[in-house]
């Protein structure tokens, strides 16, 4: 069966006038966003945006530019307007949210130029923004090559944004807060408030095409910019025709209500799997952080992590505490040559490391394997290989794989495009053709992909944890900001929990001296103990780790938070919260809710309407809040676990100390 996921389908679809229409201009289902898309003389498109009687997003260009005479902007007219309205409730197997309604009105505004060049330039308008996409046949061309967009964001009034730098090579940047008209350029999603709306720009179903960032062309116009193959050239098809992904605004009158939007998902093409009862959610633990200390190595050496008793003992932890997997890193021969070719081999283990015996042990335990890929962006020599070793992975019941591109890339290629956002595909199509999940680092930015292809996760993307090891670290705020910005796109392997705050047990190793990084006494997490809890709730992945070396975690009361709780979410709602402030975000697990609860450098209280829990029924509340004088600076491991009955009609004040949080699992009493 073509589609196993399970469709509530209440839709229906009729044209708003005749095919014969010029009208152009489109509203939300509420009629509280309008669309409206004109053409000047010159026969050149711009869009325009209102949220009720105010002007949102001023005169917009839209068009792209090619090579060879081919004319992808100007001089066209309308053929003709088509309308319609679509409302369906589908089910995703995973998620924040596993139903999902996907309601918009539709504009499917069809162009044509002298030289009978046709563009469909189709408009999706939902209640919480808008996707747009171009639609391109080119007569009589054998191939297109795209020089430029010219896609525009005029956003009508100043504000405040919050983003990253453009990048082509990577999203591992701090994020700025600063006015939107001093943005000089951003990677997407960027986040901004304006007039008393939050919105977010980003693109939706990024598949065969380079990633857009934003350039600021003068004061609050935002220009996309492609990321370029070697030659400059933005985009290659054969052939005449091409689609492009959406261009997606999202918009919320609060900020917590671009993190409940589902718009990026429903712009995306339903489930292309023929099952899907393969894929679930885990928890899991790894050999990875202590290499990132630099108390273990990825090279076979005297302090190499992934040994076969090392293998064992994690498998043995994960059986012992209710955790789905293991996660190993180093494991395979190719990482003598970090820095020269970056050659992996990805069926040859290291001696030390019996990977069938550690398998047979796994499978003995009922602990799942994630593997690894690492490419060092050699993905040449990854393709060459990518069949041959995710069936070598499957054969030995290894169906979940953790794939690195740390690394510069050949030929002169970048990260982000055109050639590299194929690859991706390639990886996901093939995992799935092995019931193999993904976990994907130094990645294409994540645009809902995981509709079409759910075996595609959890992927990195920003700076994730390790950045903490070896650098300043990721400051307090950053952990509230991700809700409203990266984690927008989609789930984050941001590898969260670290109980040893400080490296204590890492400082006292024997190995210390070996270390060839950022010297260990400047390095530490710049949070609490309850916040690195609270953010296995807040920074949502469906493959959620505990990721600090085990020893740390056995014996410690705290760790009785990730024993209970479950990554398998149902339903998940932010409750609160401001971009690089603080949030409150609660998920349902069948039974169970979690809620965890995060502030940046200030200190404050929330207030916390319990009326999520289902009525009538009293639950247990385990709380792990900050303990009396907790700090991130100058005490962050002080914590108290509170244990209270409560009930849908309660309100908790949630009490969180300088860049600290609170974690809260609910369970029926």
């Amino acid at each position: 069966m073509k589609q196993r996921l399970i469709y509530i389908i209440v839709s229906f679809w009729f044209l708003a006038s005749c095919t014969s229409s010029k009208q152009t201009e489109v509203t939300s289902p509420d009629d509280h966003i309008r669309l409206a898309l004109n053409l000047d003389d010159n026969g050149e498109i711009a869009y325009q945006v209102s949220i009720g009687d105010t002007l949102f997003i001023k005169p917009s260009m839209l068009g792209f530019e090619a090579n060879d005479g081919v004319n992808l902007f100007g001089n066209f007219h309308v053929v003709n307007t088509d309308f319609a309205t679509h409302d369906q409730t589908w089910t995703q197997p995973w998620g924040e949210n596993k139903t999902i309604r996907n309601h918009y009105n539709e504009m499917a505004v069809h162009l044509s130029d002298a030289a009978n060049t046709k563009l469909t330039l189709r408009f999706r308008v939902f209640d919480d923004g808008l996707g747009f996409r171009y639609e391109y046949e080119v007569s009589g061309a054998d191939s297109i090559l795209v020089t430029d967009e010219l896609t525009a964001f005029n956003i009508a009034q100043d504000g405040t944004s919050w983003s990253i730098p453009a990048n082509y090579e990577t999203y591992e940047l701090l994020y700025r807060t600063q006015p939107v008209s001093r943005t000089d350029n951003a990677n997407t999603p960027m986040t901004f408030k304006t007039g008393g709306l939050y919105a977010s720009i980003h693109e939706a179903a990024l598949t065969d095409f380079p990633e857009m960032t934003l350039k600021n062309t003068g004061n609050c116009n935002f220009k996309s910019e492609l990321a370029p193959w070697p030659d400059g050239i933005k985009a290659r098809f054969n052939g005449g025709s091409f689609k492009t992904p959406w261009r997606t605004i999202q918009i919320a009158p609060k900020a917590v209500g671009l993190i409940n939007s589902g718009l990026i998902l429903n712009l995306n093409e339903p489930c292309a799997l023929e099952t899907t009862d393969w894929i679930r959610p885990m928890k899991y633990v790894g050999i990875w952080w202590g290499m990132h200390l630099g108390v273990e190595s990825w090279v076979i050496n005297d302090r190499h992590g992934a040994t076969t008793e090392n293998a064992k003992r994690y498998i043995d932890f994960a059986a012992a505490n209710n955790i789905e997997a293991v996660m190993y890193e180093g494991w395979n021969e190719g990482w003598e040559n970090w820095g020269g070719s970056q050659t992996f081999d990805y069926t040859r283990p290291y001696a030390d490391f019996d990977i069938e015996e550690i398998a047979r042990y796994a499978r003995e335990k009922g602990v799942e394997i994630i593997g690894h890929h690492e490419t060092g962006g050699n993905i040449m020599n990854y393709e060459k290989q990518l069949d041959k070793s995710y069936k070598w992975y499957a054969d030995l019941g290894i169906h979940s794989v953790k794939t690195g591109y740390a690394g510069g890339l050949p030929d002169g290629h970048n990260h982000h495009g055109q050639y590299n956002v194929r690859h991706y595909r390639k990886v996901v199509e093939t995992a799935a053709k092995y019931h193999t999940t993904l976990d994907v680092h130094e990645p294409i930015k994540d645009t809902g992909i995981r509709r079409t292809y759910p075996n595609m996760m959890t992927r990195e993307g920003a700076r994730g944890m390790e950045w903490n090891a070896w650098s300043e670290g990721n400051p307090p705020e950053h952990h509230v900001m991700l809700p409203f910005t990266r984690l927008l796109a989609g789930p984050m392997d941001y590898t969260p929990g670290i109980f040893d705050i400080m490296y204590e047990r890492a400082k006292n190793s024997p190995y210390r001296k070996q270390w060839n990084m950022k010297d260990s006494k400047d390095c530490r997490i710049n949070t609490t103990l309850a916040k690195q809890i609270a953010n296995w709730v807040i920074l949502y992945s469906p493959l959620q780790m505990a990721a600090d070396m085990i020893e740390n975690y056995e014996g410690h009361p705290a760790f009785q938070f990730f024993r209970d709780f479950d990554a398998d979410c149902d339903w998940s709602e932010a409750l609160a919260g401001e971009p690089g402030e603080f949030v409150v975000i609660v998920r349902k697990a069948k039974d169970k809710y979690f809620l965890g609860a995060a502030t940046n450098e200030e200190a404050r209280k929330v207030d916390v309407k319990l009326d999520f829990l289902e009525e009538g029924r009293v639950y247990r509340a385990l709380i792990y809040a900050d303990g009396e004088g907790a700090d991130w600076e100058l005490n962050p491991t002080a914590y108290d676990i509170i244990e209270r009955l409560v009930t849908a009609n309660d309100t908790l004040t949630v009490s969180m100390a300088r860049g600290g949080g609170q974690a809260i699992s609910f369970m029926p009493a």
